[in-house]
């Protein structure tokens, strides 16, 4: 099957010339005039490559690029910029927005060509080493105490009943999902963020890990007051993560309460965000802040997952109905108070839902970890089975 190409500008001689000469080269053509025509067309067809004229009259083709690139649908589709602008300032702005190559008008059929092929034979390659990576999950708790550790813990313990799963505890000083398991202090993290970003290697990482009686593998971060004091590079957390991926299929990393500088750099590296939220207005709003700085970072709305936590019974919260419409994002999931079971569970050091698998609770969770693991392969684009 030919490669299909979408060509975006609002000259139609430029889209009747640039489509004729691909065609010539046995690509399958595809065209929009507008920004928004093109985004409409970009979801419904997916197609191979896009080549995107900058100069729009409704939207310039920066913000279709930064549009695209921030939608799971669309993000990972290479994309030519085409421009009769020659200056540097506007190369730089078209790979910032996201664009994987450069060209300008008038181009030589025999240099468009040669372009094309070399960023659709880049985006081939890039799919194959993605299938031999692991997926990232990141837990991101709108405040403390909205049991963003307890919702990571059971949906890593989830997921690896069925495949190889990390749970990795990226908080120095606050670490209290190795405590919640019975494993009672580990400086695994520490050990590895002393170190500099570029030695840090799979090798190195495996000989961090513990591994619970359940089967659980994980990367544990210490609650020792001292660790919370390291200035700690974000870039080497992220270093970890990319190798974390090289380990198991799917990782699991508590990121902590809200956004600050370290967690927020580590955002952008993990390919689903699950933004744990609770049923109070105050909470709500935090979140609906969130949610608009991780758009603005360039998280869209298909990489982030609103789980609904409730820690207690009450007749005095929002419900999920107003919730959705306070965040203007729908709920992947709403989990049921069990404070009890929870007790339980972290007592005996097991997650619920392999402490009590046939509680109510620990269905939603199972629930949750199915919903949440089908959206990471959806984003993998299909090439990790199940």
């Amino acid at each position: 099957m030919a490669e299909k190409i979408l060509i975006v500008d609002d000259d139609i001689d430029s889209l009747k010339l640039i489509g004729l000469m691909l065609q010539r080269q046995g690509y399958e053509i595809s065209a929009a005039s507008a920004g928004g025509q093109a985004i409409a067309k970009a979801l419904a067809e997916t197609p191979d490559l896009i080549i995107l004229d900058v100069m729009m009259p409704d939207m310039d083709g920066y913000e279709v690029c930064r549009r695209l690139r921030a939608d799971v649908n669309t993000q990972n589709i290479p994309i030519i910029m085409f421009t009769a602008k020659t200056l540097v300032d506007d190369k730089v702005t078209g790979f910032e927005a996201g664009a994987d190559d450069y060209l300008t008008k008038p181009t030589h059929p025999a240099e468009l060509a040669s372009r094309v092929k070399a960023v659709l034979a880049r985006s081939v390659a890039q799919r194959r080493a993605a299938s031999d990576t692991g997926m990232v999950i990141g837990f991101l708790g709108t405040k403390g105490g909205v049991g963003t550790t307890t919702l990571a813990t059971n949906v890593a313990a989830a997921l690896g009943q069925k495949e190889p799963t990390i749970l990795a505890d990226i908080r120095p000083g606050q670490g209290s999902l190795g405590l919640s398991l019975g494993l009672g202090r580990s400086a695994g993290m520490a050990n590895l963020l002393g170190r500099a970003a570029n030695d840090i290697t799979p090798r190195m990482i495996e000989n961090e890990l513990v591994t619970h009686s359940s089967g659980i593998k994980l990367l544990l971060s210490s609650a020792r007051p001292k660790e919370a004091q390291l200035n700690v590079n974000p870039d080497i957390a992220a270093a970890i993560l990319k190798n974390l991926r090289t380990l198991a299929r799917t990782v699991v990393v508590d990121l902590g309460p809200s956004l600050n500088r370290f967690n927020a750099r580590l955002v952008k590296e993990v390919d689903q965000v699950a933004l744990v939220v609770e049923p109070y207005r105050v909470t709500l709003n935090m979140a609906r802040e969130i949610l608009k700085e991780l758009e603005s970072m360039g998280v869209g709305r298909g990489r982030t997952n609103i789980i609904l936590s409730n820690r207690t019974q009450s007749t005095l919260q929002v419900p999920w109905q107003e919730a959705e419409q306070i965040l203007n994002h729908e709920m992947l999931a709403i989990i049921s108070p069990a404070p009890e079971l929870a007790f339980q569970a972290s007592e005996a050091g097991f997650p619920i839902v392999l402490f009590q698998p046939t509680s109510i609770v620990a269905t939603q969770l199972n629930k949750l970890a199915d919903e949440i693991g089908a959206r990471v392969r959806t984003l993998a684009g299909g090439s990790m089975t199940t």
